[in-house]
């Protein structure tokens, strides 16, 4: 059965689905089966597989709803082992929706439970919110995943994620952990950076990961050629550093279930 993993912070602009189209490339370049699903209505992570929204015929709006299998909205990508379910603008609206309707906690995991079958890792790029979406994608998942930018606030939304997190655990999800704390888009000369990491390695030893995502153009680039870093440039700090992400996350995990 596939892992799932959701990639959350309620704060936008931390490396949310940068990391989810990375991770998951490494993933696949690695002979994993891998599928994302877009649970964020601005797509970003959709456009940067290359992705044309407008030739899209099913998509996660479609799946929440049950007006299609999940099956019938997988997009297969360009990249080796890689296949997204992708999303639009019209998911926006799902999060009110699911309020009215039955089990509605529950309507992405059991959406996807038949896919676990046939995939050795499912990531969920969550919104920027903690709204219906994020609490069924969490519901969903094994882990959560939680990108942070070095800066202080980031550290107010850590906090908040990590009670959420809990009442999850409490009502619906008894199996959710968090599956590491990552440090992205990090100046290293910057004392603050310094500062950030330190800290929250004081307060969340077991969770922070030795893996840090620097600032990089080749992963700002990336997005606008339809190509995770690691295809568009593979020598660059960015590749290196996903690369590492994913042999951390494995390591972390084969140790787990030992």
């Amino acid at each position: 059965m596939g892992r799932v993993i959701a990639v959350s912070n309620q704060k936008g602009g931390v490396g949310k689905s940068t990391t989810v189209v990375n991770l998951a490339a490494v993933f696949g370049s690695k002979g994993s089966k891998v599928l994302i699903i877009d649970f964020d209505p601005q797509g970003n992570t959709t456009t940067s597989y290359g992705i044309s929204k407008k030739r899209i015929r099913n998509t996660v709006y479609d799946v929440l709803l049950g007006e299609c299998p999940v099956q019938e909205a997988v997009v297969a990508s360009a990249f080796r082992g890689v296949s997204v379910v992708p999303t639009t603008q019209d998911l926006a609206s799902a999060s009110v929706q699911l309020l009215t309707m039955e089990n509605r906690a529950m309507r992405l995991r059991t959406c996807i439970e038949d896919a676990r079958k046939f995939y050795d890792y499912i990531l969920i790029d969550c919104p920027p919110t903690l709204d219906m979406l994020t609490i069924n994608a969490l519901v969903a998942a094994d882990s959560v995943l939680i990108p942070i930018q070095c800066e202080f606030l980031s550290l107010e939304g850590l906090v908040e994620l990590h009670q959420t997190v809990e009442r999850v655990r409490k009502t619906w999800n008894s199996e959710l952990r968090v599956e590491g704390i990552l440090f992205t888009m990090c100046v290293a000369r910057y004392k603050l950076t310094d500062q950030i990491i330190k800290e929250v390695r004081k307060h969340f030893p077991n969770e922070a990961l030795n893996t840090v995502i620097p600032r990089n153009i080749a992963i700002s680039e990336a997005p606008s050629f339809g190509e995770p870093v690691i295809y568009y440039e593979k020598r660059s700090k960015g590749a290196k550093a996903y690369e590492e992400l994913a042999a951390e996350l494995i390591k972390r995990n084969k140790k787990k279930t030992k």
